[in-house]
């Protein structure tokens, strides 16, 4: 099983004015193992085909990530930022499933 070390984002919606919302991102770095590591071409009516991921992370989460799972947005990863599709709750850890690239 890969070791995984890196960045996680987790993107709020908060109030800057009256009215005004906008999207605020805070990244922190976590530990954990990948456990399942897919890649797959998805053909589309464009000229490039898109590149997805069905990826599982499992991360040794603190107590930030429990009270905010729901903020996860992205897991960068070799490089690139994938969006996190689902959040699995398993104490001490959190369960990361990703798939396509996260353009945010």
């Amino acid at each position: 099983m890969a070791k995984f070390h890196g960045k996680i984002g987790f993107v709020q919606t908060v109030e800057t004015a009256p009215g005004v919302h906008t999207e605020v991102t805070t990244e922190y770095e976590y530990t954990g193992d990948v456990l399942r590591d897919v890649r797959r071409l998805e053909n589309g009516n464009q000229i490039n085909d898109n590149l997805n991921i069905s990826n599982r992370f499992s991360i040794i989460a603190n107590e930030y990530a429990f009270l905010n799972f729901q903020y996860m947005r992205y897991i960068k990863w070799v490089g690139v930022s994938w969006k996190i599709n689902e959040v699995e709750i398993q104490r001490p850890r959190l369960i990361l499933s990703v798939g396509g690239v996260y353009n945010g």
